[in-house]
């Protein structure tokens, strides 16, 4: 559950002359929209989360905004900074403009929609993804709301779970797990078990497949009930299967393939782009 009071930029964050605009609020993360000389940025806050009827408490939340910072610079984006602040941690990087995955096929999804989604926008996602696994890291938190898409191509956003190089020790913290509507049946396994695991490129990608599916078709990849505990849910995912691809053509296919139960019979990122290169 989100403060009742967003959370104000620290004055030594940027300027408090910078004008902001509150794009999020809520569990652990405050995100701000401001405007500078440089053009937009995001600014993220962290904070822990307490314990409430319906949320354990949460302390890694107060550290990820400086985890993504580290993985943003070991990435080379330019315009990154980090820090901490009074509740947690904080960076400063480029705002990216575009429509999510999920509201950018929204008129796919309508009741009578007479066109399918366009492949070449599922090839800009993969791209996405593929360009990160080429630089040797592994996104970990894969979801609609993070394939930023415009017509210049998909950036993807929120790294704070990264994986595949050194992060700073202090802002470091164990994976466990991430929006469990697009876990993969390996990575639920291990959290129930150990209550932590290892993302990968084959998690990665059965991630995408679970997010082209949910926003073509605005079901999630496997039935549970919408009030299920996230354990239900996680068994739910190991359990299987997953609800039968019910999206048309060659973009079926592929989805179809990405959400293998065995990550070894899923095709690499690059392959899925291969795959919707040709459609």
């Amino acid at each position: 559950m989100a403060d009742a009071t967003p959370y104000e930029i620290p004055a030594d964050v940027v300027p408090p002359s910078t004008e902001g605009r509150l794009v999020l609020h809520r569990r652990g993360s405050t995100v701000w929209q401001v405007e500078t000389e440089r053009g937009p940025y995001a600014v993220k806050l962290g904070y822990p989360v307490e314990a409430t009827d319906g949320w354990d408490a949460q302390e890694w939340t107060a550290l990820a905004p400086a985890r993504e910072g580290a993985v943003l610079q070991h990435l080379d984006v330019e315009g990154v900074s980090l820090g901490e602040w009074t509740h947690g941690t904080w960076n400063v990087q480029p705002w990216h403009h575009g429509d999510s995955l999920y509201d950018l096929w929204q008129p796919h999804r309508a009741e009578g929609a007479s066109t399918e989604p366009d492949p070449s926008e599922a090839l800009s996602c993969a791209e996405a993804v593929a360009a990160l696994h080429a630089a040797g890291w592994v996104h970990g938190d894969i979801q609609p709301s993070h394939l930023i898409t415009s017509p210049v191509g998909t950036n993807l956003i929120d790294l704070a779970l990264a994986h595949g190089g050194t992060v700073p020790a202090a802002y470091d913290f164990s994976y466990r797990g991430c929006l469990v509507h697009y876990e993969s049946p390996e990575i639920s396994r291990s959290v129930l078990e150990t209550g932590t695991a290892t993302p990968t490129e084959a998690s990665d990608v059965y991630a995408l497949g679970a997010s082209l599916f949910i926003s073509a078709t605005g079901l999630r990849h496997v039935a549970y009930p919408d009030d299920a505990s996230r354990r239900d849910q996680r068994q739910a995912i190991v359990d299987g299967p997953h609800r039968p691809v019910i999206v048309p053509g060659t973009l079926g296919k592929i989805i179809e393939a990405t959400l293998s139960p065995t990550p070894t019979d899923r095709p690499t990122s690059r392959e899925v782009c291969d795959e919707l290169a040709n459609v």
